[in-house]
């Protein structure tokens, strides 16, 4: 799966397989094109990426978000 990463404001990370990143909370926007990853459950270990949870989020949600390496998907929606 291809997933595109942005940076928000401070150490806040989003992951979407939104190209243009709309479903991201604005409250960290400006978001900011960073990387884009192909992504899978037995793909290798991506670093600083936790690949089952960032999937599980994106799934689950449309979206993964991070403040810091540390989830907080559930706390911006």
């Amino acid at each position: 799966m291809e997933i595109q990463l942005f940076r928000g404001s401070g150490r806040v990370f989003a992951a979407t397989e939104d190209p243009a990143g709309a479903n991201l909370p604005p409250q960290f926007g400006p978001w900011v094109p960073f990387k884009v990853l192909e992504m899978n459950r037995d793909g290798d270990p991506i670093p600083g990426i936790n690949t089952e949870e960032c999937l599980d989020d994106i799934e689950r949600y449309g979206l993964h978000v991070t403040d810091a390496h540390v989830r907080i998907t559930e706390s911006v929606l």
